[in-house]
């Protein structure tokens, strides 16, 4: 007894945006540098509280050794006087005169280490600002080199892998850390261009044999004698044909657009939306589908030609996937946040929110594994979410109360 395989999961969602701007209050994170530097201030603060300690009690313990030393004043008709101890001159006698003189040393010695103490704190807390605007700067200083590292990877995850680090000093483990990123950096470039390539030449090389093949079929439908069974079976092929040019067509695309969008010119997703629109219009009416929607204008830098592609795929899979009876597809775009936003909505099946992973993959559909639908080859996604990476922005879909899907892809403006 065979069992069925369980299909691949998803690639889980990245917990982090590469392109998410930068908190508005830096301060507040708990950033290494700002560890490192409560912890220089905090070691610079332990050691001066001890030594203050260590020091004032040296201090106390020498006045009190000092005055240890016991005196004792005889005579008559003496008078003593002191600004610091004026009571003395009140003492009517030795015994009380040499009580006043202990009294009046021991309030002395303490106001010395009183002021010692006080004066001894000021200066630590002059220095503990020091000390941690110095670790600060070191702090920065020493962790530069992770900076420029997280720079890189910044940069590397927006699909920009030929980007390398080339970190220069001293060979620590920074300059270590540094070598092994730009080694894997190189490894992976090696492997998505290879990919790339050969996606690219075994698609252009079947091109040709299905131009071929396409140009035959046509060839034997156009002849009005042959048999009605031949004529069926040649608009089969030539079906299956047009499915296979799709196909190849797609995974051209699919493998030009995970690269980054180099030239870039002003593109108003409004105009993209309408023109898929216009497009998709025949088989919206075909199919009984309603097409809506308000388009502001929402201008961004990139390719037309694939952004057009991700409003096309859109549009097409959400006209295809709907109801039978008064479905509609409602396409908006606007700026939001110093965002522009793309969004298709439509009517349809009830999609569970735990397959809307399935579907960005290559040809996955709805509860399908592979292909084997009429309507499409299962690389629309696909290609809608590597074009909306190559341009800065992505694509996330949600189930939509009462069936169907919401799309929206968000681009940088």
């Amino acid at each position: 007894m065979t069992t069925t395989p369980a299909p691949p999961k998803a690639p889980p969602k990245p917990t982090w945006d590469p392109r998410k701007p930068e908190p508005p209050f830096p301060w507040l994170r708990p950033t290494i540098r700002i560890r490192l530097t409560l912890l220089y201030g905090g070691m610079f603060l332990i050691a001066g509280i001890l030594l203050l300690s260590i020091i004032y009690l040296l201090a106390a313990q020498a006045l009190r050794e000092g005055s240890s030393v016991s005196f004792q004043v005889t005579g008559s008709n003496l008078k003593l006087f002191s600004e610091n101890c004026p009571q003395l001159g009140d003492a009517g006698s030795n015994q009380e005169l040499n009580a006043m003189l202990k009294e009046c040393t021991a309030i002395q010695q303490q106001h010395a280490l009183d002021g010692l103490l006080s004066r001894s704190l000021l200066a630590l807390l002059g220095l503990a600002v020091i000390a941690f605007a110095f670790g600060y700067a070191m702090a920065g200083r020493v962790l530069s080199p992770l900076g420029r590292i997280t720079r890189t990877a910044r940069a590397v995850a927006g699909s920009d892998l030929s980007r390398r680090i080339e970190l220069d000093g001293p060979d620590d483990e920074f300059k270590e850390l540094a070598d092994t990123f730009d080694d894997m950096l190189e490894r992976l470039q090696r492997a998505f261009t290879a990919q790339q390539r050969f996606v690219g030449n075994a698609s252009h090389e079947l091109r040709t044999p299905l131009a071929i093949n396409r140009t035959l079929l046509e060839v034997h439908l156009s002849d009005p004698g042959a048999p009605v069974e031949l004529q069926q079976l040649g608009k089969t092929l030539l079906a299956t044909n047009e499915r296979s040019e799709q196909l190849v067509e797609g995974l051209l695309l699919l493998a030009r657009s995970d690269n980054q969008i180099v030239e870039r010119k002003p593109v108003d997703l409004a105009e993209v939306a309408s023109q898929a629109i216009d497009q998709a219009r025949g088989e919206a009416e075909a199919k009984g589908v309603a097409i809506r929607g308000k388009r502001d204008v929402a201008v961004v830098q990139g390719s037309g030609v694939l952004l057009e592609r991700i409003a096309l795929n859109l549009v097409q899979n959400a006209v295809r996937y709907n109801v039978a009876e008064e479905g509609w597809v409602e396409v908006t775009t606007e700026v939001q946040h110093g965002q522009a936003v793309l969004v298709v909505s439509n009517t349809g099946p009830v999609v569970p929110a735990y397959e809307i992973d399935n579907l960005f993959e290559p040809f996955r559909r709805l509860r399908t594994e592979r292909t084997g639908s009429d309507k499409g080859v299962g690389l629309g996604l696909s290609i809608a979410r590597s074009v909306a990476r190559a341009h800065g922005g992505h694509i996330a879909a949600e189930p939509r109360e009462g069936g169907g899907l919401v799309m929206r892809v968000t681009l940088p403006v």
